[in-house]
């Protein structure tokens, strides 16, 4: 089984946010490292240009180097359409890109989903064939409206749609309006960063019947396994050991593809299965 991690950050300079390392650096290399100690065979990356703003070239530059093991979700300025929308049409030319991926977490980046500034960009991934994921909590109702408007635009709802930075049941308050967005074909979720929703340590039961929810919701082609590994309370091993050894429901083929073929084959990134 191909185990490919859906959500990776590496960088080379500035402060991270939150909860992740402290620390200035975190080369490709050094993933990789932790990567073939884990038994993590690929990642896509997502550039943090919050914190690096050359987070984007960093990326690419890894998946030039290493195109088996990396691929990546980048971003064009959104705020400045008329200079990002001719970008999209040969976005997937450039080293590794497979799709954007906007966190949207930064306080003057909140209404943007309602205030006209997104307009531009959901259209233009559609027509470009390119996948957008988003941190998209904050905007679920809206968010169904996109994917309602562009069926054809592959969306991505980051983190499990859960209420960042809470935890336990508290963070699975949204739950119904997070599992509604499975009606929608073309909206898939990345059961990323899921350990740090817990309250308790390894193998953190008080989220297992919610992460169970979301796979019953979505289904294994459009429910995808990943760590955000540098703001996780565990580590690699734990995060994949968490589905593959604690959760009863996930097993056999169903498995392969939550732990990454699955999140492939949306993207379009054929490289970790040849």
């Amino acid at each position: 089984m191909k185990i490919i991690d859906a959500q990776v950050h590496i960088w080379g300079s500035g402060t991270p946010s939150g909860d992740h390392r402290q620390i200035s650096v975190f080369s490709a290399e050094q993933a990789l490292a932790e990567m073939d100690a884990a038994g993590v065979d690929a990642a896509i990356l997502h550039p943090p240009v919050s914190w690096d703003p050359d987070a984007n070239a960093i990326s690419e530059a890894a998946a030039a180097r290493y195109p088996d093991r990396f691929a990546v979700l980048g971003q064009v300025p959104l705020d400045t359409p008329e200079a990002s929308r001719p970008l999209l049409a040969r976005w997937r030319d450039r080293p590794g890109q497979c799709g954007m991926r906007y966190p949207l977490v930064r306080a003057d980046q909140r209404s943007w989903p309602f205030d006209g500034t997104l307009d531009w960009l959901w259209p233009a991934a559609e027509e470009a064939g390119l996948p957008v994921a988003t941190m998209a909590w904050r905007f679920l109702p809206e968010f169904a409206r996109i994917a309602e408007r562009h069926p054809r635009l592959r969306l991505i709802i980051d983190h499990c749609g859960l209420i960042r930075h809470e935890k336990g049941k508290a963070a699975f308050a949204n739950i119904d309006e997070v599992t509604a967005l499975a009606r929608h074909p073309n909206v898939a979720l990345k059961a990323t960063g899921a350990p740090a929703y817990s309250l308790e340590p390894y193998p953190f039961h008080d989220i297992h019947d919610g992460l169970h929810r979301l796979y019953d919701a979505f289904g294994p082609d459009r429910f995808f396994w990943g760590t955000d590994i540098t703001r996780m309370p565990c580590s690699w091993t734990q995060c994949i050991t968490l589905f593959t050894e604690e959760l009863p429901w996930l097993q056999g083929p169903p498995m392969e593809r939550v732990m990454g073929r699955g999140i492939c084959e949306w993207i379009g990134w054929r490289k970790p299965f040849g």
